[in-house]
């Protein structure tokens, strides 16, 4: 973990490197020491219909999702929600400061009773990855 979803108005992209961004947001998270890079997913996905605000089609919107798995104290979750905003709002500055734009970011626990997963990704990185 953490899984970080992106889900931004389809006329963000023309203003706003996504693909940056996503690493941005990945340099961001691995940074806090609180996540592990095999556990790490960033996906970015255009809303193929959307209205902001009084429906102006020069409004743009990123919402960010990160879901993280259960078990970190308050702090800990906080500074890295912290951190990882920072890192998107430097990142989109530009974008604040030169057209309507709203940025959103929110933290969800995932319920680990109700989770299941498999992966092979940790043989396939390099060296000793966490």
């Amino acid at each position: 973990m953490p899984h970080i979803h992106l889900d931004y108005s389809q006329n963000l992209a023309s203003r706003l490197d996504i693909s940056g961004l996503a690493a941005a947001l990945r340099d961001a998270a691995m940074s806090t020491g609180v996540f592990p890079l095999a556990g790490l997913r960033i996906r970015a996905i255009a809303a193929d219909h959307t209205l902001v605000a009084d429906g102006n089609p020069d409004h743009a919107y990123l919402d960010v999702i990160i879901r993280i798995g259960a078990g970190r104290d308050q702090a800990t979750k906080t500074r890295a929600i912290d951190a990882i905003f920072a890192a998107a709002a430097r990142y989109c500055q530009p974008t604040m400061d030169s057209s309507s734009f709203m940025l959103s970011m929110e933290l969800r626990e995932i319920d680990a009773q109700l989770t299941r997963k498999s992966s092979s990704i940790r043989k396939y990185l390099a060296g000793d990855a966490p």
